[in-house]
């Protein structure tokens, strides 16, 4: 490759580190082309772009980004998840698909321009989906406001119970 090849290389995924809102490097070493092409179909449904490239590119893009620490993850053929949309569907994808097939191993990542480990990678993958947190959020938002009516709607509901009481002695005695 001629220079500014390379240099174009290193700018394009510099943007992709910069855009991404989580990144995940992955060693596929012994995947079938078959197995490649279920995760990168299953990776591309949700938004995450895989991308087989040269460490060396990789490294300088990093260095670019001030994310030096990477460099530590890119040893041996390399695969990098980048997530634009949600920051917990490359790791999720990849976590899950790893555990199905051995040979993929997680190696660390990129959340919010921040470097992690594998162990933060697998964590960041057994989070909820947004989805349900934010039902969560709004469970936890209406719950105070639940409480509030309840507590407003007591001495209606006290005075309901205190009026059936007096009908019910009334209705003994007569």
């Amino acid at each position: 490759m001629a220079r500014p090849e390379k240099e174009a290389i290193v700018n394009e995924v510099y943007e992709k580190l910069t855009k991404s809102q989580s990144v995940v490097l992955v060693d596929f070493r012994g995947l079938t082309v078959g197995e490649a092409t279920e995760l990168r179909k299953k990776l591309r449904e949700a938004g995450v772009e895989l991308r087989v490239l040269k460490n060396t590119l990789t490294r300088f893009a990093a260095e670019k980004a001030n994310l030096g620490d990477l460099n530590a993850y890119l040893q041996g053929p390399t695969a990098i998840a980048f997530g634009y949309d949600d920051p917990v569907s490359p790791a999720k994808i990849l976590s899950e698909f790893a555990k199905d097939h051995k040979k993929l191993e997680l190696k660390g990542g990129v959340l919010e321009g921040n470097v992690i480990d594998q162990a933060m990678v697998t964590a960041l993958a057994e989070l909820p989906s947004r989805e349900v947190l934010l039902g969560q959020l709004a469970g936890l938002m209406q719950a105070p406001l639940r409480n509030f009516a309840n507590v407003l709607s007591a001495p209606i509901r006290n005075t309901v119970y205190v009026l059936e009481a007096v009908r019910q002695k009334k209705a003994e005695v007569a």
